[in-house]
This record gives C-alpha cells, structure tokens and sequence, in this order.
C-alpha cells in the first residue's frame, strides 16, 4: 500500500505563488512517475504535469511557464511550484504517483486563488 500526502494548499491572492509537496510513502519499490492533476468545481479532473524518476517533465499546455515541477527522489517527494496565479487556477490539486505496485492518488489539495 502507497500513501500520498499533499501539503502547501490554502488562499492566494492573483498574481501570487504557492507551493505544493506530496510525499509518497509506504513503498519497498522505486516510485517512478510522479505527476499532479487537479479538478475545478463543476470541471473534469485534468492533467497539471508530471515528471519521471529522471526528471523528464510533462506539462499542460496552457500552464506552461507558470508551473514548475520537481521532486527529490531520495524523500520520494514530488513538488508544484505555482506561480503567477490566477482564479482560474481555484481547485483541488491531486498528486500521483506510479510505480511497479500500481498507481495511486493522493486525497487532494486545495488551492484557492481569490482577493
């Protein structure tokens, strides 16, 4: 069993930034990708980024340059650097994670972006 804990999620204003972590935990295997989704109220839950073991990253096309993400394999940590926000990023942020065990979601962050 995988467990996946978010943090760093709460109220921003437009124009600021955030960071989110989601540590994975309860693995004997090596967590390979590690990605981050979200899902805005009454919206599809959808594809944020994601990033391989090797650091090979995948982004949305329209966040692009304002989202960043990393991670530090030896905490098999994953991070989303969120800059530049906007009330249209509002939602809950899912971490997930892949590995040889499966795949896993985290229960969710969430990000509001308001004044």
């Amino acid at each position: 069993q995988v467990q996946l804990v978010e943090s760093g999620g709460g109220l921003v204003q437009p124009g600021g930034s955030l960071r989110l972590s989601c540590a994975a935990s309860g693995s004997n295997f090596r967590v390979n990708d590690m990605g981050w989704f979200r899902q805005a109220p009454g919206k599809e839950r959808e594809l944020v980024a994601t990033i391989t073991f090797n650091g090979i990253t995948n982004y949305a096309d329209s966040l692009k340059g304002r989202f960043f993400i990393s991670r530090d394999n030896a905490k098999n940590t994953v991070y989303l650097q969120m800059n530049s926000l906007k009330p249209e990023d509002t939602a809950v942020y899912y971490c997930r994670a892949w590995g040889a065990w499966g795949a896993y979601w985290g229960k969710g962050a969430l990000v509001t972006v308001s004044s």
